[in-house]
Formats: structure tokens, C-alpha cells, sequence
């Protein structure tokens, strides 16, 4: 049987979350536009820095602020390689925190599907405010 789309993209989110390298959470996220996908990304340390996974999580407040998330790298994958993302639309494992909302706005994209709510209700609250959709899909990875 042949998935939907937002199944196929959600499962292409999931894939990528395989390469996360923080062991407290594996986020992946898909930014698609018109069924192509334009980027994607994986929660990560930075570029060329140790990884949670060699030297363990950098706790701050019960985060770990060691890695870049998902969400976060895809829109900077996109700008690296100076795709534009205007109206495009991003599928994430789980809902974005509240600074990942904050770029993926700012970013122009418009739709946010994910498969699992994770913590922040503000983002649905502002969401609501500026004219993003959000969606759960209710989709485990």
C-alpha cells in the first residue's frame, strides 16, 4: 500500500533523527515545498565539535545545550546552500521549542507538522496568533 505524504515525510524525518548524536532525544525535520524536499536536519553538535555521544550532554537547566536541533540545522542547511524557503512547509518528529518556532517564522515557512507534542504550548498559543499552521499528525516516528 503507498503512504501518504505526509506520511512519506514524516518517515523521512524519522530517518533522519537516526543521525542525531544527543542520547536524551533523536529530532529529525524535513523542510518540503510542492511534495520536493528542500532540506533537511537532525539534532547535532556543532559543526566539527565533540558529540554528545563521545563526551556526553552539556546539561544547563535539564537541557543539553551541546547540540543544534533539528529544526535549527535544516533552515541553516537551507541557507548554506541558499535554497529559499519561503512558504514551505517543515515535518518534524517532534513539535519545535519555542526558539526553533521563532526561526522557522522568521524563515517564512508557514505549515509545521509533527508526530509527537514535545513540552512548549507557547508555540501553539503564537502559532494560533501568526497564521501557522501547526499539525500533529500523531505519528510516532
Amino acid at each position: 500500500m503507498r503512504v501518504s505524504w505526509d506520511r512519506y515525510f514524516m518517515n523521512l524525518a524519522a530517518q533522519a533523527a537516526t543521525r542525531s548524536t544527543c542520547p536524551r532525544k533523536h529530532v529529525g525535520a524535513i523542510i518540503v515545498r510542492d511534495k520536493t524536499v528542500l532540506s533537511t536536519g537532525y539534532n547535532g553538535s556543532l559543526r566539527g565539535a565533540s558529540h554528545c555521544t563521545e563526551v556526553g550532554c552539556l546539561m544547563v537547566n535539564g537541557h543539553c545545550i551541546r547540540t543544534v536541533h533539528a529544526e535549527a540545522n535544516a533552515l541553516v542547511q537551507a541557507a548554506r546552500h541558499g535554497t529559499r524557503l519561503e512558504g514551505a512547509e517543515i515535518y518534524v518528529t517532534a513539535s519545535p521549542c519555542f526558539d526553533c518556532f521563532k526561526l522557522i517564522v522568521n524563515a517564512g515557512l508557514r505549515t509545521v507538522y509533527f508526530g509527537e507534542f514535545y513540552r512548549d504550548e507557547r508555540v501553539l498559543e503564537f502559532a494560533d496568533e501568526l497564521g501557522i499552521s501547526m499539525v500533529n499528525l500523531g505519528m510516532e516516528p
